[in-house]
């Protein structure tokens, strides 16, 4: 982990904090804009039952096009010009020659 990333945990560790110490503060600000009139307006208009099912069935259809069994694995990958299987961290194929 490096150090940028540490600290990016720890200004947003810090941040969540003082939002939750600070939590009535911030409801009645959030209250006072109308910020709570108008989502509840948008999941009256636009959030109905069947939206919801549609979200929900594409995020669960969504799946990433470059992920394979092999990647799962870890040191099983194929080779993309003939797929083959490959095994280990080799940088040409064995059964075509190609770079990998």
């Amino acid at each position: 982990m490096s150090l940028t990333i540490r600290k990016i945990v720890v200004l947003g560790l810090t941040g969540m904090i003082f939002l939750m110490a600070n939590i009535l503060v911030v409801a009645n600000w959030l209250s006072e804009k109308g910020v709570a009139d108008k989502a509840s307006w948008l999941r009256e208009e636009f959030l109905t039952g069947t939206a919801i099912a549609v979200v929900l069935v594409l995020l669960i259809l969504l799946v990433n096009p470059k992920s394979t069994t092999g990647k799962a694995v870890g040191f099983i990958r194929r080779c993309p010009v003939c797929d083959h299987r490959l095994l280990g961290k080799g940088s040409y194929c064995s059964e075509c020659g190609s770079k990998v």
